[in-house]
């Protein structure tokens, strides 16, 4: 087990989320049962005062899942200097059987979560509260998300056992490893970036065309080959290491942070890409679709330039 200042930090923080969790739990079952719009009782009174409080936990609590992310990622790298044999976040990840899925549900919260949110300002911009019931029957499965989240997060910090060695990032993610991230490494160079450009490609025709579900489509399609070029082949760039491919690197300082912004910008462009596949629930379409496209080029822009960058001042590819 270890027990840093940072987290610590994440065990309280879960606490207190997991108590005012709860709350907005309980309360969400009672609102999706009984919620009727067109009822005028005193019981219906109650009902809408407890789905104002009861929105406001919920947006606090998600409100807080980008920036809290961000310090779990900034928690690993710096755990990760009193582990041994870990030089980053990957290791740290790697330490128990936990951490692997543990990232993945991180990952797969922030979208839910995030469109928790904007379903919920759909809602309160409507005058009847059209969506009242749907978006608390919504929260009651993301809560068993979130608790799996907390289980999973307080599994993986309480098995890491700082004597005990662990894999570096060269290991984990190098095409000898036996993990299951090595299977990508099986694919070449060419045929990953024709895949990656041509879903870049097909995101831009999509939103010329204004086809919701396409371009949806294609937006949850980029985030998984995004994340696998960048390990297998934009990261070397940035890197200038042919051999190293971790993902969690470039988030430190030797790359100026580089990281971050990578995460943001795909995060936000593919999050608005898959919203645009439910834009029926507002008049924003444009707005939606504009904003999903420039975070999507500008990503694409971004990790691109290392290459071309490397090529230009090298003459040569690595």
């Amino acid at each position: 087990m270890i027990l840093s200042t940072e987290v610590l930090t994440i065990f309280i923080l879960n606490a207190i989320f997991l108590f005012f969790g709860l709350i907005a739990f309980i309360l969400s079952i009672k609102i999706f049962l009984n919620w009727d719009i067109n009822a005028t009782n005193q019981k219906q009174y109650t009902l809408e005062k407890q789905s104002y409080l009861t929105a406001t936990i919920i947006k606090f609590i998600f409100a807080l899942k980008l920036p809290l992310f961000l310090f779990f990622i900034f928690t690993l790298d710096k755990i990760s200097n009193i582990i041994t044999g870990a030089m980053c976040g990957a290791g740290v990840v790697d330490a128990t059987p936990y951490g692997t899925y543990l990232f993945i549900l991180k990952i797969l919260n922030l979208y839910i979560f995030g469109f928790w949110l904007i379903l919920h300002y759909i809602d309160s911009k409507s005058e009847v509260l059209k969506y009242t019931k749907l978006k608390f029957g919504l929260f009651i499965i993301i809560f068993l998300f979130f608790i799996s989240e907390i289980i999973l997060e307080t599994l993986m910090f309480t098995a890491i056992d700082i004597s005990k060695m662990v894999d570096c990032c060269g290991v984990i993610y190098s095409s000898n490893s036996t993990s299951i991230i090595s299977n990508i490494f099986a694919l070449s160079n060419k045929i990953l970036l024709l895949i990656f450009y041509g879903n870049f490609l097909a995101l831009i025709l999509f939103y010329y065309l204004k086809n919701k579900s396409f371009y949806s489509m294609f937006s949850l399609l980029f985030i998984v080959i995004s994340l696998i070029s960048l390990i297998s082949f934009f990261g070397t760039y940035i890197y200038e290491l042919p051999t190293h491919h971790c993902p969690f690197c470039y988030l430190q300082k030797d790359y100026n942070y580089i990281g971050y912004l990578i995460y943001i910008l795909l995060f936000v462009g593919t999050f608005n890409g898959i919203l645009v596949g439910f834009v029926n629930y507002t008049k924003k379409v444009n707005s939606t679709f504009n904003s999903s496209i420039i975070f999507i080029s500008l990503f694409t822009l971004l990790v691109s330039y290392y290459p071309i960058s490397y090529y230009i001042r090298n003459g040569v590819w690595l």
